[in-house]
């Protein structure tokens, strides 16, 4: 089992950010969802909210989105959303 998941974050004007992480969270319409290495394949709904994503050096990113969708296959997260705001870093 990989350690780390490939991580893809796109909105309607293009890619948002990309790279490498140790775990992904992010609000599903029936609950919120944590994504760590080896996650068995989903797909899921997004609803408005948080999107955190806790990257191998840059700390944790987290950027509101409007809503959209998650997929999960093969330690590759690839996240579509609707619309976000900026995003925010911290070393927690």
């Amino acid at each position: 089992m990989a350690a780390t998941l490939e991580v893809d974050l796109v909105d309607a004007v293009g890619k948002v950010w990309s790279g490498r992480a140790r775990q992904v969270s992010a609000p599903a319409a029936d609950g919120e969802i944590g994504i760590l290495a080896g996650h068995t394949p989903i797909l899921s709904v997004l609803r408005a909210g948080e999107v955190r994503v806790r990257t191998e050096g840059e700390g944790v990113l987290s950027w509101h989105v409007d809503g959209g969708f998650l997929s999960v296959d093969s330690d590759t997260v690839t996240i579509v959303v609707d619309a976000l705001s900026d995003s925010t870093s911290s070393s927690h």
